[in-house]
């Protein structure tokens, strides 16, 4: 009672006693920089202050209990820092002043122990968690950013080796052949063969697969019955191999005989 401990902490870990009391006398310097306390009883022994504030207090005895002393930090009682300054002497006078000791530490679980209601799961996360979680999305954008493909224009590569026409077109027939595709082999075929002879015959090369365009220019330069140029260029898929080698042959003889008038 009648000691408050005071919101700014202390910046000096080393303070002198500057006090009468014995015990802190004797000990001289210690580590007692931490947190300041504002008291309000006359009687009390206040040692170790900084800006007008002590940092250890000693409330004398009541009517049959003992003192009551309060530190601003744990320092002087480590076993790592009993060797430095007045620690050992401060901390075994102190704790030895009489023959029966009371040692309290807070937790949370103690009765007097403020806000122990409910909390929430966001309640219980660090202060800092929002800002983490900012960093970790900004990081994972960079990442994405340099893990992607890079921004510009597509660089050609040249081939490592040459293909001939010739490889390819047999390649290329061969998956035909394979997937007994001969209404896709024959719609190449023809189509190949109408643009070749569209320019040959004064169509447009837009309008070569336009049967009314391609087909009366043809029937006019060859002199020839346009519904069997139709079947020819325009006509349905050939029903086996045999018949699709028989329209090869025939678009060929087509060509060349344009090409002949």
């Amino acid at each position: 009672p009648g000691v408050t401990a005071d919101p700014a902490p202390s910046f000096d870990s080393t303070l002198a006693p500057r006090c009468d009391l014995p015990a802190a006398r004797r000990a001289g310097t210690a580590d007692l920089g931490g947190v300041r306390y504002q008291v309000t009883t006359r009687d009390a022994d206040t040692c170790y202050p900084e800006s007008g504030l002590p940092s250890l207090v000693r409330l004398p005895a009541a009517e049959g209990g003992g003192d009551t002393v309060v530190i601003g930090a744990p320092d002087i009682l480590y076993n790592d820092r009993l060797d430095e300054q007045g620690n050992a002497s401060l901390a075994l006078q102190l704790l030895g002043s009489r023959p029966h000791l009371v040692w309290y530490l807070p937790s949370l679980s103690d009765d007097s122990a403020a806000g122990t209601g409910d909390r929430s799961f966001f309640d219980l996360l660090p202060s800092g968690w929002l800002w983490g979680t900012l960093q970790l999305f900004v990081a994972g954008l960079i990442a994405a950013l340099w893990r992607a493909r890079r921004l510009g224009p597509l660089v050609p590569e040249k081939l490592p080796v040459a293909i001939r026409a010739s490889e390819t077109v047999e390649g290329r027939a061969r998956l035909y052949r394979k997937a007994n595709a001969r209404d896709r082999a024959a719609a190449a075929l023809r189509s190949t063969t109408r643009t070749r002879l569209a320019p040959l015959v004064g169509v447009p090369v837009s309008r070569a697969h336009a049967p009314e365009a391609l087909l009366a220019a043809l029937s006019a330069h060859l002199h020839g019955d346009g519904q069997t140029l139709h079947a020819l260029l325009f006509g349905p898929p050939p029903s086996d191999d045999t018949a699709l080698i028989a329209l090869t042959d025939q678009l060929d003889a087509l060509e060349r005989e344009v090409r002949r008038s």
